[in-house]
């Protein structure tokens, strides 16, 4: 586990006020983001979503130009199966849930972190991160705030 992964973890699990890192989405997606598989972080989750099938959309995530919808079973496809039912385990809900979630979510989240058009450095990340936990985007989610 890289410093950059321990700083992003802990960023949210202070900002969501437990040590669980908030909400079951918000758990995820930190997790999709900090500690993807490939060990590269959000540059290896939107790599695996160009790989997937995703790329136009996953690009628009990133651009400054307006975000392109995904479905659940988009993500399913382009993340796995395998991956999700591991993460839908990981937090204890249904698959088909997580990959909804994800839909709603991921877009957005990815839209915040690169608002000038380009990924991050990793410590760039962590940071954002921790400040998009306290955006309106999820506040509804953790009941504080």
């Amino acid at each position: 586990m890289s410093l950059f992964n321990d700083l992003a973890r802990t960023a949210l699990g202070a900002l969501s006020g437990n040590s669980h890192g908030g909400s079951p989405i918000q758990q995820i997606i930190g997790e999709l983001i900090t500690s993807h598989g490939s060990g590269n972080g959000l540059t290896g989750l939107l790599e695996q979503l160009t790989k997937g099938g995703l790329g136009a959309q996953a690009s628009s995530w990133v651009s400054t130009g307006e975000n392109q919808p995904v479905t659940g079973d988009q993500l399913r496809q382009a993340l796995g199966p395998d991956q999700i039912s591991a993460l839908a385990q990981k937090i204890g809900i249904p698959p088909e849930q997580i990959s909804g979630a994800l839909a709603q979510y991921l877009p957005q989240v990815i839209d915040r972190l690169t608002p000038r058009g380009e990924v991050p450095a990793a410590g760039g990340i962590a940071s954002a991160l921790g400040g998009l936990l306290q955006s309106d985007l999820f506040r509804g989610l953790t009941g504080s705030r």
